[in-house]
């Protein structure tokens, strides 16, 4: 089995990424199709994972090396 490109495997299920929500406009909350609104953390079993809705995490910040870090 190969591994997926998007590693969905661990991530739970949340209305904030979910394919019958939306942002409300506060942007606290997520307007479902199905519950009304609801919390971003918020998930039912209706769950549909939409990708194009998910921000993924930054990449961290390379460290500064000096030459001298890399003398003996």
């Amino acid at each position: 089995m190969s591994k997926s490109l998007y590693n969905t495997e661990n991530l739970s299920p949340k209305c904030e990424y979910c394919a019958n929500g939306r942002p409300s406009p506060d942007g606290v909350n997520v307007l479902c199709k199905k519950k009304g609104v609801v919390s971003r953390d918020f998930h039912c079993k209706r769950f549909k994972y939409d990708i194009m809705k998910r921000v993924p995490k930054r990449a961290p910040e390379l460290q500064s090396f000096e030459e001298e870090d890399f003398s003996l």
